[in-house]
């Protein structure tokens, strides 16, 4: 697949296309010598961008973070998972496909992995319904954190969402009470849970998966209360303000885990996950690794303490 370019990415572009053109005029003419010319090309591309993603703003990362070809829930979970079962349903009302989990092993122990789905092509995003889940998604979402509390399964949730789904049928089925449920319900639940933001997320629709006794975020990664766009349509009356809005939003990887919402960064690959997706799995397999070890030898009671202070810990600030 041909790589996409973000505006600020558009310097690279042009190297890519010399790059191109040198290759091109290789397959005309095989005598030709290009590699001295490909070399420097790969060289002025590195430079470029550690110059570019050393100095990202964040509204450059929000934009990262949305990159139409990150890596997606469904990639992670064919890459870290095996004998992946999906389970469907909320058994009120329907299927949602913007939410997709089920039972699985991760590194040869059971898990119950739940995550937002958005989709690559225009048929699957409507599918999807863009990763926007609806009130029957976290429901579906609840009943599988529910399967595993009872088998003592550990819940690996990955979650990237705008948010959740606005429209006039999700709020007559209750949308705010099916996040509202949900977030109570994780509060209590008697086996451990990790999360992991691995693109967007986006206000409520995030934090119905959020509730988590680790949380970690990927480099490039957002989590946010609002889109910096929604805030700055809010506050400045303008959407193009998102810029504005994203500096003082406070939604990236490095902001969040400096307040304590967020305890740990998953490193990305240099241009970000969509360059590498294989190195950035091995990240994430890792950090779950190693993080499923830690928590697993806490006590349940123990670790449902260490829950509920890390949310009373929430909004603590110095005068």
């Amino acid at each position: 697949m041909k790589l996409h370019y973000l505006e600020f990415e558009k310097p690279l572009q042009k190297l890519a296309l010399q790059v191109e053109e040198l290759e091109k005029d290789y397959q005309d003419n095989p005598k030709l010598n290009i590699s001295k010319e490909i070399k420097q090309l790969q060289s002025k591309t590195d430079d470029l961008l550690h110059e570019i993603y050393d100095n990202l703003s964040p509204w450059q990362i929000s934009q990262i973070s949305r990159h139409p070809q990150r890596p997606y829930t469904q990639d992670y979970i064919d890459y870290l998972f095996t004998d992946f079962q999906e389970l469907h349903g909320d058994r009120a009302f329907a299927d949602d496909p913007a939410i997709i989990g089920g039972l699985a092993n991760f590194e040869g122990q059971p898990v119950m992995v739940v995550g937002q789905q958005k989709g690559r092509d225009t048929k699957e995003r409507q599918y999807r319904n863009f990763g926007m889940p609806r009130p029957e998604g976290y429901r579906k979402a609840l009943r599988l954190f529910r399967l595993a509390e009872k088998f003592n399964l550990p819940i690996i949730t990955l979650i990237d969402t705008p948010g959740a789904y606005p429209g006039i049928g999700a709020e007559e089925r209750g949308q705010s009470e099916a996040i509202a449920r949900n977030l109570y319900a994780m509060t209590e639940l008697k086996t451990s849970i990790i999360g992991v933001v691995i693109g967007e997320g986006g206000s409520g629709g995030a934090l119905a998966l959020g509730v988590v006794d680790h949380l970690m975020m990927l480099q490039f990664s957002t989590y946010s209360v609002i889109s910096p766009e929604g805030c700055a349509s809010i506050l400045y009356k303008d959407a193009k303000k998102a810029d504005i809005a994203a500096e003082s939003l406070g939604i990236t990887a490095d902001h969040l885990k400096k307040v304590g919402l967020a305890d740990e960064i998953i490193p990305e690959p240099l241009g970000g996950a969509h360059r590498n997706t294989k190195a950035t799995m091995e990240s994430v397999k890792q950090s779950l690794k190693k993080q499923l070890n830690l928590i697993q030898k806490q006590p349940i009671d123990i670790l449902l303490n260490i829950r509920y202070q890390r949310l009373m810990s929430y909004g603590d600030f110095e005068s």
